[in-house]
C-alpha cells in the first residue's frame, strides 16, 4: 500500500508537469477565447494555457462531473466557488450517505452546502502564522506537510459524519488504510524519499 501511495504521488507530479504544455496551433477565435485565462510569454509571444489544476488531491477528480472538467480546469480559483459549488454539493450528497439528511454535518461541523463551497474553490489554503498541515488533530486545512495522510482526511470529511474523527459513520469509506510512506522522508531538500 505504501508503494501505491508513492506511485500515486509520482503520477500526480507527472500529470502536473505534462499538463503544462505550449500549444501554438490555436486559431484566432480560440486565442481570443483563451486569452483572458492564458498568460503571454514575454520572450516568445506564445500564450500558455492552464490545462489542469489540483489544489487539494482528488477534489477535482471526484467532485467535478466529467462533462465539466475542462471548464473547471480553465476557471481561475477566485471564480470556481460561484460557478461550481452547486455541482460539488450535488455530487457530495449523491456520493456520501453521511450527508443524506437535512442538517447532516461533517467532522468540521460543516453542512453539505458550506463544505462544498470550500471544496469548489480548489486551492490549498495555508496558514502563514500557524501549523502547516492538512490535519494534525487540532489544525485542519492549514496547508500540507509531506507526511499528512491527505486522502484519509478527505474521506473522513466526506463519509465520516459528525463523529468522523473518533467514530466514523461509515468506517469502511473513511480510511484509505495507507498509514505511512514506504521510506522515511529526507530531512533536507528535496525532502521526498529517494526512489527504491
Amino acid at each position: 500500500m505504501k508503494t501505491i501511495k508513492y506511485i500515486f504521488g509520482m503520477l500526480v507530479l507527472a500529470t502536473l508537469f505534462c499538463a503544462c504544455s505550449k500549444d501554438e496551433a490555436y486559431n484566432a477565435n480560440e486565442e481570443a477565447n483563451f486569452s483572458a485565462k492564458g498568460n503571454s510569454d514575454p520572450f516568445s509571444g506564445n500564450t500558455w494555457i492552464q490545462e489542469d489544476q489540483m489544489g487539494r488531491p482528488a477534489v477535482n477528480t471526484v467532485f467535478v462531473s466529467s462533462g465539466s472538467k475542462d471548464d473547471f480546469n480553465l476557471t481561475v480559483p477566485s471564480e470556481q466557488g460561484a460557478a461550481f459549488q452547486q455541482m460539488f454539493q450535488d455530487n457530495l450528497m449523491f456520493l456520501s450517505p453521511a450527508f443524506n439528511e437535512p442538517g447532516d454535518l461533517n467532522a468540521l461541523e460543516l453542512d453539505a452546502k458550506t463544505f462544498s463551497s470550500i471544496l469548489a474553490t480548489d486551492v490549498l489554503t495555508v496558514s502563514k502564522t500557524g501549523t502547516t498541515t492538512f490535519f494534525d488533530g487540532d489544525n485542519t486545512l492549514t496547508g500540507r506537510a509531506l507526511a499528512d495522510d491527505v486522502i484519509t482526511v478527505e474521506l473522513i470529511l466526506i463519509f465520516g459524519g459528525e463523529t468522523g474523527l473518533s467514530d466514523p459513520e461509515f468506517p469502511g469509506l473513511s480510511d484509505d488504510n495507507v498509514d505511512a510512506n514506504d521510506k522515511e522522508f529526507l530531512t533536507s531538500f528535496p525532502y521526498l524519499a529517494t526512489p527504491w
